[in-house]
C-alpha cells in the first residue's frame, strides 16, 4: 500500500491534492492490481470481477480526459504508473 502512497504523493500538483486526475489514476490503478491478484485466486468471485471491470472502465475514461486536455500530465500518468507497455 505505501507503493500507492508513493505514486500517488508522487503525482500530487500540490500539497493536499486528493482529487485530481493524476491522483485518482494512482489510488485506482492500486486497487485494480489488488482486485486482479484476488481473481487470480477467486475465479467464481463474480461480483468483485465486475467490480473490477468498473474500475478499469473509470481509470479509462479519466486518462482519456488527461490524454485530451493536458498530454503532458497524461504522458507522465502513464510513465510513473508503467502503463502503455
Amino acid at each position: 500500500m505505501s507503493e500507492s502512497t508513493d505514486t500517488a504523493t508522487e503525482l500530487k500538483l500540490h500539497e493536499g491534492d486528493t482529487g485530481s486526475a493524476d491522483v485518482q489514476i494512482a489510488r485506482l490503478t492500486e486497487r485494480i492490481t489488488q482486485l486482479t491478484e484476488h481473481m487470480s485466486s477467486n475465479k467464481k468471485d463474480l461480483s468483485s470481477r465486475r467490480g473490477l471491470l468498473r474500475l478499469v472502465a473509470r481509470r479509462r475514461k479519466l486518462l482519456d480526459y488527461l490524454a485530451r486536455t493536458q498530454h503532458d500530465r497524461y504522458q507522465k500518468v502513464i510513465s510513473t504508473l508503467g502503463l502503455r507497455r
